[in-house]
C-alpha cells in the first residue's frame, strides 16, 4: 500500500507541475536572411511591398569590388553595385515599382572585372511582413484537461490536483505512523 500512496502522490505532483509549466508560445514575423557566403547575393528586406526600397550586397566581388545589379525581373531595371565599408562587400539599392505583382523574383548582380554572377530572391507581397500579427485564441496542443481558457475549469482542475496531493500525503502519514490504511 505504501507503494500505491507514493505512486498517487507522485502522479498528482507531476500533473500539477506540468499544468504550471505549460504556457503558449508566440513568434514574431521577421525577415529571413540566408547564410551569406562568397557566392550569394543578400537581399534585404527579403520580402517587400511595391514602393519599398531594397538593398542588396555581396562579398563575391572581392575587396573594393563593384558591379552591376539587375532587378528587371521585378520591373526595377539595372542598378549599380559600389564598394562598401562592410567587410569588402559590394552594395546596391533599387526601389520595387508600384506596378510589381506578388511573387518571388530573382535579383542578379555581375561583378566588374571577373564577370562573376550571383543571385538572390526577393518576395513581393501586397501587405508588409514587418507589421506584427499577434495570435488570438487558444492553441490546440492536445494537452487537454483544465488548461483551457475557461477559469472555472482551470479552478476545478487545480482543486482536484490539490485534493489528490493532500490525500496522498495523508495516506503516507498514516502509513508512517503505523495506523495502516
Amino acid at each position: 500500500m505504501r507503494r500505491t500512496a507514493r505512486l498517487l502522490t507522485g502522479t498528482a505532483l507531476a500533473v500539477a507541475a506540468a499544468g504550471l509549466v505549460a504556457s503558449p508560445a508566440y513568434g514574431a514575423v521577421g525577415d529571413v536572411v540566408a547564410d551569406v557566403g562568397a557566392g550569394s547575393l543578400e537581399v534585404y528586406p527579403s520580402s517587400a511591398v511595391p514602393g519599398d526600397q531594397v538593398t542588396v550586397n555581396t562579398a563575391a566581388c572581392g575587396d573594393g569590388g563593384s558591379g552591376a545589379g539587375d532587378a528587371s525581373a521585378v520591373g526595377a531595371g539595372a542598378f549599380p553595385l559600389a564598394p562598401s565599408a562592410h567587410d569588402g562587400d559590394a552594395i546596391g539599392q533599387f526601389r520595387v515599382p508600384p506596378s510589381a505583382q506578388p511573387g518571388t523574383y530573382e535579383i542578379a548582380a555581375v561583378c566588374a572585372g571577373g564577370g562573376r554572377r550571383v543571385t538572390g530572391d526577393l518576395v513581393v507581397t501586397l501587405t508588409s511582413a514587418r507589421t506584427q500579427v499577434h495570435p488570438r485564441g487558444s492553441v490546440k496542443t492536445g494537452v487537454g484537461g483544465a488548461l483551457g481558457p475557461d477559469p472555472v475549469q482551470t479552478a476545478a482542475g487545480v482543486a482536484a490536483l490539490a485534493v489528490a496531493a493532500a490525500g496522498g500525503t495523508w495516506l503516507l502519514h498514516r502509513r508512517a505512523r503505523g495506523d495502516g490504511i
